[in-house]
């Protein structure tokens, strides 16, 4: 129902249908098997010994189990957090770091819902207290270093697990970002990103945490400090090998643009700030790139730091094919956000999932992970959150119908008009070739790579990482393509290789199908292409055959907004055929298809997407109207027009927002303008 809105990845609270979604556990870590009895209650007894070992032993316990979602209600029933909760001040500081592990891995696996809960149980107040006497703790110089250093790794373990309880709180539920704020947590983070130079796996953490806190947190940005910016430019600055640090790195210049982009001082940063972190960013692109050629091992070792004993030969290939890295650019790196669905899974504290000899895949995992953020940030940089004037005056259809914005936050549809980069922006992302860059991270991940992380379980979580990262690039080139001008991005040949490029994705690998993940992407990015080549006339490369496929595989597809953008690319590409001659069987086949959806699928705004593609498919055009005739679509229009009016009257109010509201009546209104304009024609013929 008009334009393709272009994507932005920030905090989630309700899923792709409108509907509240629980924060899913660690998608890469596999399940463990279902328990099928909770010693809940014996744990949580176990908890008030007063020997330490057992305490710790109990919250060990409780974090493994609480990995299976299954078991959650029952610690929850038996008040596990009021439980665990005065542990986090427990005076072994073992049974703190496993305390807080099990109401991490707790947050993790719970959802939002749980979330939310334990900051009304008050969690966030013991949380608080171990955090700052942690961050004090830095600050102590160890008299004996040969008797204290194993006790200063352990407060550092203790503050990492705490840090990454915040990040998930924070990740879920916005009265933990108002606790936040208002204790002055940000300090502390700061004093974990200080630890960097040896432990980088605490200033992660403290990142990512950064990175959740930072999201439309206009009372912290806005409050920020000099030196604390000067602090996070030193650390993206900071030029330490190792994957790790470029994901610490990149994680910060999600938090500094976050900064800078706050609306009162994104015009006096503009010039030093979007630049110089455009050009880090790009760096960073040039070396992230997971396909390419294989290079050498040698070359992969020396930019890794990685030692040459990988498992197997096949391992090496893997490598190559994840960390096609240049051995210059490799201490840079790039960043980003994706639209309005989940940014991240929450952190989970997985027992012996990586175990220290495991440095390689640590690697891979933080280079994918970089990437990923990468990307996500690229997203929002060409992402816009106020509709342009040109979008208001196009929802309007009549003056019958109320003005109102066409965010339709289920279907992902949306009327917008192309997006007013900033100059330095816009300057930036052509300066560094981030369209090409992004667009070569779009590709399947490569299956020999795929294959040798099926042999091995602890490598099998990198083939979901890469898609991932597809998945990222794919809502990133929909973005750019939305934000940039045609020529900009090469002009119409470039436009029709990209078609190609798209259309290969969507209709030559049959098992992705089932990928909602990526069907939601990868049609994004099609419809949004296929938008720009019409509006410029561009001849299209899709079969009319590719599109029932493609609206076949949509009908069956969960996700409302697949379903949207498939009907979308149907009308756009139908309208374009109903201007060339010969064209009367691809627009039957293409008007079977959309009034089937219209008059069968349950949800609303499906049925409009439906009807809004009819409407410009049929709209003008001799071909259009022997087809339209051939159909019958006149009377199939009549039949549906007073079901579409009652299920609106009924089902509106209470199942769709009030902008999709808005949409669904415009639909109701052009239909019945549609249908007269119908039998205009067949009087016209009949006389």
């Amino acid at each position: 129902m008009g334009k393709s809105k272009n994507k932005k990845f920030k905090r989630p609270q309700f899923s792709a249908d409108g509907l509240p979604v629980s924060l899913v556990k660690e998608e890469d870590v596999e399940e463990s098997e279902p328990a099928v009895e909770s010693p809940a209650a014996e744990l949580l007894d176990k908890l008030q010994s007063p020997n330490a070992d057992v305490r710790e032993y109990a919250c060990a316990s409780i974090s493994r189990m609480v990995q299976q979602s299954q078991v959650i209600p029952s610690f929850l029933q038996r008040d596990a957090v009021r439980c665990l909760g005065p542990l986090l001040l427990d005076r072994s500081l073992a049974v703190r770091e496993t305390a807080a592990g099990a109401l991490r891995n707790l947050s993790a696996c719970g959802g939002f819902e749980v979330c939310e809960d334990m900051v009304k149980q008050d969690v966030l107040t013991p949380l608080t207290a171990l955090l700052q006497e942690c961050s004090t703790a830095f600050d102590s110089t160890p008299l004996l270093k040969s008797e204290q250093t194993e006790q200063w790794h352990t407060v550092e373990g203790v503050a990492n697990e705490a840090v990454n309880l915040l990040w998930n709180l924070c990740e879920s539920c916005s009265q933990a970002v108002t606790i936040f704020n208002k204790a002055g947590l940000l300090d502390v983070l700061l004093r974990c990103l200080e630890q960097r130079s040896h432990n980088v796996e605490l200033a992660v953490s403290a990142a990512h945490c950064l990175h959740a806190v930072t999201e439309e947190n206009s009372e912290l940005l806005g409050g920020l400090q000099p030196s604390v910016l000067r602090l996070l430019e030193s650390v993206l600055m900071d030029n330490q090998s190792g994957m790790a640090n470029l994901q610490l790195r990149t994680l910060i210049a999600g938090s500094l643009w976050t900064a800078y982009d706050i609306r009162n001082k994104r015009q006096t940063y503009a010039s030093k700030g979007e630049q110089g972190i455009l050009g880090i960013l790009s760096e960073r692109a040039a070396a992230m790139c997971i396909l390419g050629e294989v290079a050498e091992f040698t070359e992969i070792s020396r930019c890794t730091g990685w030692p040459h004993s990988l498992p197997d030969h096949s391992a090496v290939c893997v490598m190559r094919f994840v960390c096609n890295s240049n051995t210059q650019q490799h201490g840079q790196h790039t960043q980003c956000r994706p639209r309005s669905a989940p940014r991240r899974s929450a952190c989970i504290n997985v027992v012996c999932l990586l175990q220290a000899t495991d440095a390689e895949l640590r690697e891979a995992t933080a280079l994918l992970a970089a990437q990923q953020t990468s990307l996500e940030i690229i997203v929002n940089m060409c992402c816009s959150d106020d509709p342009s004037d040109d979008e208001w005056e196009e929802m309007s259809s009549s003056d019958e119908s109320e003005m109102c914005p066409d965010s339709m936050s289920e279907g992902g549809s949306c009327l917008l008009s192309p997006l007013c980069l900033s100059a330095e922006v816009h300057s930036a992302l052509l300066n560094h070739s981030i369209p090409e860059k992004v667009l070569r991270k779009t590709e399947f991940p490569s299956s020999a790579a795929v294959e040798v992380c099926n042999k091995s379980l602890a490598w099998k979580c990198l083939i979901k990482k890469m898609q991932r990262v597809q998945c990222r690039a794919l809502t990133c080139l929909h973005n750019i393509l939305s934000s940039m001008e045609v020529e900009a991005l090469g002009g119409a040949t470039a436009l029709q290789t990209l078609a190609e490029h798209l259309s290969k994705l969507v209709f030559g690998m049959p098992e992705v199908s089932k990928q909602e993940e990526f069907l939601d992407a990868a049609t994004s990015a099609l419809r949004s292409l296929l938008q720009i080549m019409a509006s410029r006339s561009i001849p299209q490369c899709i079969s009319p055959q590719q599109l029932m496929g493609l609206s076949e595989a949509a009908t069956r597809c969960d996700m409302v907004s697949v379903r949207v953008n498939a009907l979308a690319i149907l009308g756009i590409t139908g309208s374009t055929l109903a201007r060339e001659r010969n064209s009367v069987d691809s627009l039957q086949l293409i008007g079977n298809a959309l009034l089937e959806v219209a008059t069968r699928d349950p949800n609303m705004v499906v049925c409009g997407e439906a009807l809004d593609a009819l409407f410009d498919v049929f709209a003008d055009g001799k071909e259009a109207e022997q087809a339209a005739q051939n159909i019958r679509l006149l009377p199939a229009l009549k039949a549906l027009q007073p079901v579409f009016k009652a299920k609106l009257r009924k089902e509106g109010k209470g199942k769709y927002s009030q902008d999709q509201l808005c949409v669904l009546d415009n639909i109701r209104i052009n239909l019945r303008r549609f249908i007269g304009y119908l039998e205009s024609l067949d009087r016209s013929a009949s006389a």
